[in-house]
């Protein structure tokens, strides 16, 4: 399949060599306002087309599927083109800003007969299948911690005084909703949809969150998600049963997982390498997907980006973290 991009960022470089790597899907377009950036791209992994113009693009037949990774905020208004324009749509995390963006998209898509899809690398990894196959090996999950603290070097400059899109309300930025969505996937994608949920953040003069702590409650044990873009941190995830312990390095990629036991205390590694561009398994999904026409599986992909859309946007709201586009 062909597909085309739109943003010329790093995240658009990684998925393009990822896509490469899958050999499912064949670059042929890349859109940007701004003409040298997009040859640039073009140049780079030899895309035949370069475009500026959004609806010419749209309508372009070349175009099988498009990804795209433009600001938060803009998300909604170019997937609905594109849906309209009979393409399928491969959205970067987070997909929209809010539920009542995400339900329009999926009707527009649902009436042309193409998908949507949001872009979430860590559960299509080998990894996370081997990690739900044996979480039973744990026995009755108590708790689970699930940190993404990662320094920005963007907050350099909104401490100078500037405000980059992930740390802007207008553009639907916040820690929640960049980093906080990996290990938020995660625990929806192990756990299912939590009873209840409670957002604890630090607010930025801008309105939105830098860091926070979401309390993911299910009954019978918490799962605590940490996040931050204004801080560093060297936790490591883990999941905690009766039985034993789950430990991971990070919640995205799902690179090594230990399995230790809690009565004999020995350890076990349970997770298999994964491929350094580790975006080439969420290319192979989706294209099979769409190849197959597995309306199963879309249809699970799309009940766990909904319940993960749900919860932020409810935590923000419960936190007066308002977006632009919600005023």
């Amino acid at each position: 399949m062909n597909f085309g991009t739109v943003g010329t960022g790093w995240i658009t470089s990684s998925f393009i060599e990822a896509a490469q790597l899958s050999n499912q899907l064949n670059l042929t377009a890349v859109y940007s306002r701004s003409e040298e950036k997009a040859q640039i791209v073009a140049d780079t992994y030899n895309a035949a087309d370069v475009f500026t113009d959004l609806e010419e693009m749209a309508k372009d037949k070349n175009i099988d599927v498009v990804y795209i990774a433009s600001p938060n905020s803009v998300h909604f208004e170019q997937a609905l083109l594109f849906l309209k324009n009979k393409k399928h749509v491969i959205c970067e995390k987070p997909i929209f800003s809010n539920l009542r963006e995400l339900e329009e998209a999926h009707k527009i898509a649902e009436a042309n007969g193409v998908f949507l899809f949001e872009a979430i690398r860590n559960i299509h990894t080998p990894n996370f299948s081997i990690l739900k196959e044996k979480l039973h090996m744990a026995g009755k999950i108590r708790s689970a911690i699930l940190p993404y603290i990662k320094y920005s070097s963007r907050y350099d400059l909104f401490l100078k005084g500037e405000e980059p899109n992930i740390f802007s309300s207008v553009y639907s930025g916040g820690a929640l909703v960049d980093l906080g969505v990996y290990p938020l996937y995660l625990a929806v994608g192990l756990f299912g949809e939590p009873n209840k949920f409670s957002y604890h953040p630090v607010k930025l003069h801008s309105g939105v969150d830098g860091s926070g702590t979401l309390v993911l409650d299910y009954g019978e044990f918490i799962c605590t998600i940490l996040c931050s873009k204004v801080s560093h941190s060297t936790l490591l995830c883990e999941i905690h049963g009766e039985v034993g312990t789950f430990v991971m390095e990070d919640a995205a990629p799902i690179s090594q997982i230990e399995f230790i036991d809690s009565h004999a205390l020995a350890s076990q590694i349970v997770s298999v390498p994964l491929e350094e561009k580790d975006m080439v398994y969420e290319c192979i999904t989706i294209a099979s997907i769409i190849e197959t026409n597995n309306k199963e599986k879309y249809k699970e992909l799309k009940s766990i980006s909904e319940i993960v859309l749900r919860i932020t946007e409810e935590a923000r709201k419960q936190n007066d973290i308002i977006y632009a586009s919600e005023k």
